[in-house]
């Protein structure tokens, strides 16, 4: 379960984030491209854009599901 107090830095404020867990294994890079990328070193992914729209929405919820470390959130702030 992904921690909020954890945070990846690179968080893009609200409701969703990645933590400190993320392994960057790209799949939900696969499933939210719009919303996601790598950090500058390529260690975690981060939210660099919140959802806005119901697709996004879709593909952030999805990311989440497909994380095999359980890295991603959405009880953010």
């Amino acid at each position: 379960m992904a921690d909020k107090n954890d945070k990846v830095p690179e968080n893009a404020p609200g409701k969703y984030y990645i933590d400190n867990s993320c392994v960057p294994c790209n799949d939900c890079l696969e499933e939210a491209p719009k919303l996601l990328k790598y950090t500058d070193d390529e260690s975690k992914v981060y939210f660099h854009k919140q959802p806005t729209t119901p697709e996004e929405l879709v593909a952030a919820r999805k990311a989440m599901e497909i994380c095999p470390v359980e890295a991603i959130g959405d009880d953010g702030e």
